[in-house]
């Protein structure tokens, strides 16, 4: 008989999990909180890594048609000093296919394809242990029992307190986020300062990266590390309040970087959180995590890869493996701790580096990973 099987959360991960399954003809349900695919922005592009979420799709069978959508011009690299002076200027190679970069939306919408999700299904509890299974408390009242549930839902994951009492903490350092549309047409000086890829300009304490997004949009981030509460006196709703605090905190910076956020339009503020480096926890059978659930850490283009891997070695390991659903989850388990082990670590070391008291360390950390 086939396990009864859920994944939580239908993000890169819990696809990547599912669409793996499905390829295997192992049926599994995907219960996601959001009531449609379309129900709010999903973010900005995603770089996936060959040995990370290149490999994750190619176990689902999507490499070919990833690589026709994703913009391998995207992976190019601009460094500027807070004068506007370019530090760095780096362009893949023609056939650079390391980390080409594709929109979220474009990712969703490639693993979705025959999947059927189960929108409007937002999960507040997950119950191990009993008689029929592991249970599922649903916001809207109803409940539902499975062989295993996969905890695919995020840093504020309803999944993880069935195995782990941790909770994410926060870092230090903060993003808000805006956007540029049509920036080709409406902002032609700021499209040829971001290039094919991203710009990034580093201060003490504070950097501005700017991204290209396919179809002329560009996602613009400040960072910056501030105690929690740093808007405690600030309406975060008000865009012009928004803008006037991040321009006084960027003081100095050449006219054309600090373009990028007189010209952006609604701003989101991301504080950045995370779970401990070596987050693990005991085995608790019929209930696992994967992504950030798991493993938290700062957004330096390992999360999503990390998360589509971890959700397609999971599905492999149930699909092919000897048939103990259990066994072949604490496999699993042992094997992602590791990998995201190292992740963290790096992840960690790289945050502390790209919002640094010492603006040379960012440049450092980038001439170390991309040498000219």
């Amino acid at each position: 008989m086939r396990h009864r099987i859920a994944v939580v959360g239908g993000g890169p991960g819990g696809l990547t999990f599912a669409r793996v399954l499905h390829r295997h003809d192992h049926p599994v349900a995907i219960l996601e909180r959001d009531p449609a695919p379309d129900a709010r922005p999903l973010g900005g592009t995603l770089d996936l890594h060959e040995g990370l979420g290149q490999l994750a799709l190619d176990k689902a069978g999507l490499l070919a048609e990833f690589q026709a959508l994703s913009r391998p011009e995207g992976q190019a690299m601009r460094i500027l000093d807070t004068d506007g002076t370019v530090l760095r200027d780096w362009r893949p190679r023609p056939d650079e296919q390391a980390n080409p970069e594709i929109d979220r939306g474009q990712l969703r919408d490639l693993l979705l394809g025959p999947l059927d999700v189960r929108w409007g299904r937002g999960v507040t509890q997950v119950v191990p242990g009993t008689r029929d299974g592991v249970l599922i408390h649903f916001a809207d009242g109803r409940q539902e029992t499975f062989d295993l549930v996969v905890g695919a839902d995020g840093a504020w994951s309803r999944t993880r307190p069935a195995v782990s009492p941790v909770t994410p903490h926060y870092t230090g350092v903060t993003t808000v986020e805006t956007s540029l549309d049509d920036v080709d047409t409406r902002h032609p000086d700021l499209a040829r300062l971001i290039g094919d890829g991203s710009v990034s300009v580093h201060g003490v304490n504070r950097k501005l990266v700017a991204q290209r997004n396919s179809g002329g949009h560009v996602k613009v981030y400040a960072q910056f590390r501030a105690p929690l509460d740093w808007h405690a006196n600030l309406d975060l709703a008000d865009a012009e309040a928004v803008r006037s605090s991040l321009l006084a905190l960027f003081d100095g910076w050449a006219a054309p970087v600090l373009d990028l956020l007189h010209h952006g339009t609604a701003f989101v503020h991301r504080p950045l959180y995370v779970l401990p480096v070596s987050h693990t926890w005991t085995h608790v059978p019929g209930v696992t995590l994967l992504g950030d659930a798991a493993h938290l850490m700062p957004p330096l283009g390992a999360g999503a890869n990390l998360a589509m891997l971890d959700g397609a070695e999971l599905a492999e390991s149930i699909a092919t493996g000897p048939g103990d659903l259990d066994e072949a989850v604490r496999a699993f388990e042992e094997q992602m701790w590791a990998r995201a082990g190292r992740w963290a670590k790096i992840t960690t070391a790289g945050l502390e580096r790209l919002v640094s008291p010492d603006p040379a360390a960012a440049l450092a950390l980038f001439d170390q990973v991309q040498p000219s």
